[in-house]
């Protein structure tokens, strides 16, 4: 993939419109190829996190791919338990040595749970803004009055808010709050942890077109402007996903695909706002 290819994808402002997920990719050699085979497919854009223990696995990832540091959109999070404001400083600090950079695209609050405290957390993430550190400030699994209050309150821009969001789970409310706030919205388990290749109104899709579920499943997610980060560890999987970009449904398609009107949550913590 040439970095002309790549830089032809889609993005909203400046971020990859798909990116690499690598949640559960706890094998630290497979981590590392599968970001580096990611970059050189054309991906730009990797999202981790603290709490995945894979850090210093994505670094190296990109240190071997090539690819310059500043062409790829590098975004973690700060989990529940460092959500002081001395926490969130020191950890953030210790996320930037183990990806072996000098600051990150975007830093999200990866669940408003915890020691979580509007004020005090996002006032922690202005600061590293100020510092330098961070590009962008970012929330994760916020609901609407998440949303509200972390806008309200942070004196950066809120600049993404990343939830669970695939066919089955639309999160209307959540994306419509988005909107309404200038808050980009970035899907995890955009395929549904695997249920998208089970759903009959996807199959018919799929085979309409000649392509896998998967591909359906974030071709209609960059339909409605939300950034897809799927996990894929193979080489397989990395490049079927990346060719996504090339799949136009049609309007038949969509309205097809919102029909399906199912309320299918895969990623469901107590801890989450929506069981408070």
């Amino acid at each position: 993939m040439s970095d002309a290819l790549a830089a032809d994808q889609p993005r909203v402002a400046g971020m990859p419109m798909l990116g690499l997920g690598t949640w559960e990719n706890a094998d630290h050699e497979q981590c590392t190829e599968s970001v580096r085979t990611a970059l050189g497919t054309g991906y730009r854009h990797v999202d981790t996190a603290q709490a995945y223990g894979n850090e210093r696995a994505v670094g190296r990832g990109i240190a071997a791919a090539d690819v310059d540091r500043e062409d790829v959109f590098l975004a973690t999070k700060v989990w529940i338990d460092s959500l002081s404001h001395g926490d969130v400083v020191h950890t953030t600090r210790e996320s930037l040595d183990r990806l072996g950079v000098n600051s990150v695209d975007l830093l999200y609050v990866h669940w408003p749970a915890r020691s979580y405290d509007p004020e005090e957390t996002l006032g922690a993430f202005a600061e590293l803004y100020d510092d330098g550190l961070i590009d962008r400030v970012g929330v994760s699994n916020f609901e609407p009055a998440d949303v509200e209050r972390a806008v309200e309150v942070s004196d950066v821009p809120i600049f993404a808010n990343q939830v669970e969001c695939h066919p089955m789970l639309p999160n209307e409310a959540v994306r419509a709050a988005c909107e309404d706030h200038d808050v980009e919205v970035v899907a995890y388990s955009p395929l549904a942890r695997g249920a998208v290749f089970e759903n009959p109104t996807l199959n018919r899709i799929a085979e309409k077109h000649a392509v896998s579920e998967a591909r359906v499943s974030l071709a209609w997610l960059r339909e409605k402007g939300v950034t897809a980060i799927p996990k894929a560890t193979g080489a397989d999987h990395v490049e079927d996903n990346w060719a996504s970009l090339d799949l136009d449904l049609d309007s038949e398609d969509v309205e097809r695909i919102d029909a399906i009107g199912t309320t299918d949550r895969r990623v469901d913590p107590g801890f989450a706002p929506w069981n408070g």
